[in-house]
């Protein structure tokens, strides 16, 4: 059971704090007034609103697998466990709770699954359309690429580490990566990175800026990464500034992108 507790109570008050700032979340309704002026009851309402919110944010992720639980048998379960009393032994409570881990993870198996056949459809429609478009060219990998500025510097090799700026979002317009907004260029070795990069990369004169279109398999594929969801065309806009020569000292430093592997 104390497995289960990974996270202090402020750590979990910030956490969860920190993933409604995040996702913009609107205001929550104006709670019942209680008595908040002495040390213990600040601290017994901190403690009972950070579990709270806590166990929210969790459940609320879970409904939306279809795993629905009562809040009101929860807070039962709450108030027993304050009090030391239990309608479960702990047999049970082990067996309840592994069942219920079970179905969740079958729940977001299925879910996964889904989206992922789902992305896989919507990213080949997406790639037919966006290949019909002026300017765009489509490699033998299936990689689409338009210029958006021609360079008229050297073309770099797979071997080399290059210096670039860059946009990465979904077909969609979400952003998930950006190297303008931290207004520091990346540096990487060309073959460390996604194939998509590696090869559209390579076509690029220093100087130039380009529009990629990845298709899931020069990009994360089944897998996805972080908040790439599975089989995610990917649409990168670059800019190659340069030809690192000091290889070495570039390769030292990890590039701060997306696109690696």
């Amino acid at each position: 059971m104390q497995k289960m507790i990974k996270m202090s109570l402020l750590a979990v008050a910030v956490a969860v704090s920190m993933t409604a700032c995040q996702k913009d979340e609107p205001k929550a309704p104006v709670a019942d007034k209680v008595e908040l002026k002495t040390f213990e009851q600040q601290s017994a309402y901190a403690i009972g609103l950070s579990m709270g919110r806590y166990i929210n944010s969790t459940l609320s992720r879970q409904q939306d697998l279809g795993v629905k639980l009562d809040n009101d048998m929860i807070m039962n379960g709450v108030k027993d466990g304050l009090a030391k009393k239990a309608q479960m032994s702990d047999a049970d409570i082990e067996k309840a709770l592994k069942a219920y881990d079970q179905k969740v993870n079958e729940a977001a198996t299925k879910k996964a699954e889904t989206d992922a056949k789902s992305s896989l459809e919507k990213g080949k429609k997406y790639l037919e359309e966006n290949a019909k478009k002026a300017g765009v060219t489509v490699t033998q990998s299936g990689l689409q690429y338009e210029v958006l500025k021609m360079g008229t510097g050297e073309k770099p090799k797979a071997s080399d580490v290059v210096r670039v700026h860059y946009l990465g979002t979904l077909p969609d317009g979400t952003k998930f990566d950006s190297s303008y907004d931290r207004k520091e260029p990346a540096e990487f070795p060309l073959d460390h990175v996604i194939p998509g990069w590696t090869e559209g990369v390579q076509l690029m004169p220093v100087g130039s800026k380009f529009k990629f279109t990845l298709p899931a398999a020069l990009a994360y594929g089944e897998q996805g990464a972080g908040t790439i969801p599975p089989n995610s065309v990917l649409v990168f806009e670059v800019e190659l500034l340069e030809i690192v020569k000091d290889q070495v000292k570039a390769a030292d430093a990890p590039a701060k992108t997306e696109a690696k592997k």
